[in-house]
C-alpha cells in the first residue's frame, strides 16, 4: 500500500498500528463481505480503508463525524460508498447487520475513571450488530509496562482518567465471540515526538525489542473476533 494512503488510513505511530491492518487484510475473505460500520471514525481512516475495497460503509463517531470525515473520502473518491452517522458506541442502533466491525483505540477513552462495565457493555453491542459469522477487527491501547503508565500520566492529557486495558481484559471483553485470534506489539515507538521518530524507533521494536519483551509490556493488542 502507497505511504500516503497507509498514513491516511492508520494516522499515527502508523508502522505500529499498521500492523493490525495487515493482520485485518489477511484474516477476512474480502469478496463475501458487503457491509462494515467503524466506531470511533474522527477522520475516517479505516472506513476509508473498507470502502477502497468495494464495501459499502457507514462511518461513525459520537458526534459530528460528516465534518471531520468527508473530506478524507471525497479525496479519494469514495464517499459515494459511505454514509455517516453520529453512533454512541454503548449504544449502537443496529441488530444482526454488519459484516465487519472495526475500530482503532476507542475502548480506553470510552472506560475513562475506571469504567470497566461501559467498555464491556461497547464489546456487546457490536456482537449485538454483527452478523452471525460477522467480524470485529479490532486495535486498542493496552495498559503495557510500568514505564508506559508513568509517562503516559506526566505527558499526555488523558493519562489519569483513560482506563487503558491489560490482556486479560482483553481477554474478558472478547470470551462471548464464537473464536478470536489476538496479537501484540509496539514498545518504544509511542514515545516519539514526531511520526519520523515513531517510525524509527517502530523499527527498533521490530528488530529487537518486540522480540526480547513480554507481551504484557507492549502498547497494541489487534486482532479478529467472529460472531
Amino acid at each position: 500500500m502507497a505511504e500516503n494512503k497507509l498514513k491516511d488510513i492508520i494516522q499515527w505511530d502508523v508502522r505500529s498500528w499498521s500492523k493490525a491492518l495487515r493482520y485485518w487484510e489477511a484474516h477476512v475473505d474480502w469478496k463475501n463481505v458487503t457491509s462494515g460500520l467503524e466506531l470511533g471514525g474522527r477522520e475516517g481512516g479505516l472506513s476509508l480503508w473498507m470502502a477502497l475495497k468495494g464495501m459499502t460503509v457507514i462511518c461513525s463517531d459520537l458526534e459530528n463525524v460528516k465534518q471531520s470525515a468527508e473530506k478524507l473520502h471525497v479525496q479519494y473518491k469514495v464517499s459515494d460508498r459511505i454514509r455517516y452517522q453520529d453512533i454512541d458506541a454503548t449504544q449502537i442502533p443496529y441488530e444482526n447487520h454488519f459484516d465487519i466491525i472495526v475500530f482503532k483505540s476507542i475502548l480506553g477513552g470510552i472506560g475513562r475513571d475506571d469504567n470497566f462495565a461501559i467498555q464491556k457493555k461497547v464489546i456487546d453491542e457490536i456482537y449485538k450488530a454483527l452478523k452471525p459469522g460477522g467480524k470485529l477487527l479490532f486495535a486498542e491501547n493496552l495498559i503495557a509496562s510500568p514505564i508506559h503508565r508513568k509517562l503516559r500520566k506526566r505527558f499526555t492529557n488523558w493519562g489519569e482518567s483513560w482506563r487503558y486495558l491489560s490482556i486479560e481484559e482483553m481477554n474478558v471483553l472478547l470470551s462471548g465471540f464464537s473464536s478470536y485470534e489476538m496479537k501484540m506489539t509496539g514498545i518504544s515507538a509511542t514515545f516519539g515526538r514526531t511520526e519520523a521518530q515513531r517510525n524509527f524507533l517502530s523499527r527498533i521494536d521490530e528488530i529487537v525489542l518486540n522480540r526480547i519483551s513480554p507481551d504484557k509490556w507492549k502498547y497494541i493488542c489487534y486482532g479478529v473476533a467472529v460472531k
